[in-house]
């Protein structure tokens, strides 16, 4: 894949999650050279430090400042040219001029210019600190995008033309990899798959909606699906991880148990599996892809999950045999992937 390298210094990348932002700092050859991370404030426009209530976003451009912040100064002391620009990526519908159209997962930042209103912060918080950041040019893009583009560049899917990416993290992200280019869309808002209805009497989802597949196979999926699975008394060794609470049954608890053995957590992790692999039988007959990569916290779960949904691929897809099989596979830049694109997509841009 052809790009457009800055000149010898150092990009920001930062990828605002459901629950944390981690940004990197990329150096022209793609290697890492510092990383930091903070949780993600909600909501997303939380409070002033003077009690009063802020405008739309600050709390999401308070923590992307507080990142840079922190990797500006781990570049100083590493000797690094200074940085040439942030990438940002962000949950959600993000249009061409870098404005959140709409996120679920941030809800306090819906319609703001989050490119020009972090550009400001930064300008406002630094100036011009080590690494330059008070200086910034910033480009905003959604961030399972920004993960595809790290994944085709680096990852997963480098020598693919047409892939589909999906990120499993709080919700489902996902991106659209068309004749080796990632697609956004008419409008910047393609690939927002975690939002297509897999039932519509299901659970509500933070979009609105009710029963759309992240409900079902994203990590609040399997928050739900495990909850649900503990009062019913057949997550006993996830419970018993959790303290003996069924109601403080998370994800990593069932994961971990299911990794151990555990039929009950296991059972859950196959359901899970079948739900994600209902949704890429969807995505594939649309797409029809040559590869199909899964990433996002979620993925660390492996072959647990990636089985399951192989199979249900398998069986519900549009022509089945006769289709071939398209591989599932892992991504392969873990938690990084989204910054790592997001600083990818600023050399782009």
């Amino acid at each position: 894949m052809s790009r457009r390298v800055t000149p010898a210094g150092v990009t920001y990348g930062v990828d605002v999650g459901g629950t944390k932002v981690l940004g990197v700092a990329l150096a022209d050859d793609g290697a890492v050279v510092a990383e930091h991370r903070v949780p993600t404030p909600f909501p997303a426009s939380d409070d002033a430090p003077d009690g009063r209530t802020a405008a739309p976003g600050t709390g999401v451009a308070r923590a992307v400042v507080a990142v840079v912040a922190a990797l500006a100064s781990d570049v100083a002391r590493a000797g690094h040219a200074t940085a040439r620009g942030l990438g940002l990526g962000v949950p959600g519908m993000v249009d061409a001029d870098g404005r959140l159209r709409f996120s679920p997962h941030l809800t306090g930042a819906h319609d703001v210019d989050l490119q020009s209103l972090v550009a400001a912060r930064l300008a406002e918080a630094f100036g011009s600190p080590p690494g330059g950041a008070g200086a910034l040019g910033v480009h905003a893009r959604n961030d399972a995008n920004c993960a595809a583009l790290a994944e085709l560049t680096f990852g997963a899917a480098r020598g693919a033309t047409d892939v589909l990416v999906v990120t499993l993290g709080t919700g489902i992200g996902g991106a659209l990899v068309l004749g080796g280019k990632v697609r956004s869309g008419a409008h910047g808002f393609a690939g927002e798959i975690g939002h297509m209805v897999v039932d519509p009497n299901g659970p509500p989802c933070p979009c609105g909606g009710r029963g759309c597949w992240e409900r079902f196979a994203s990590g609040g999926g399997l928050a739900r699906l495990a909850r649900e699975a503990a009062l019913a008394g057949t997550l006993t060794e996830a419970v018993r991880r959790a303290g003996g609470d069924p109601e403080l049954v998370r994800g990593e608890h069932v994961t971990a148990a299911a990794a151990d053995g555990d039929p009950g957590a296991r059972d859950v992790v196959e359901e899970l599996g079948w739900w994600l692999g209902l949704g890429l039988a969807n995505l594939v007959a649309v797409c029809d892809p040559e590869l199909v990569v899964v990433g996002g916290g979620l993925a660390r779960a492996g072959e647990m999950l990636l089985g399951p949904a192989r199979r249900a691929l398998a069986a519900l897809v549009e022509g089945g045999k006769a289709r071939g099989e398209v591989p599932v596979v892992a991504a392969s830049l873990g938690p990084r992937a989204g910054a790592i694109g997001a600083a990818l997509a600023l050399w782009e841009g």
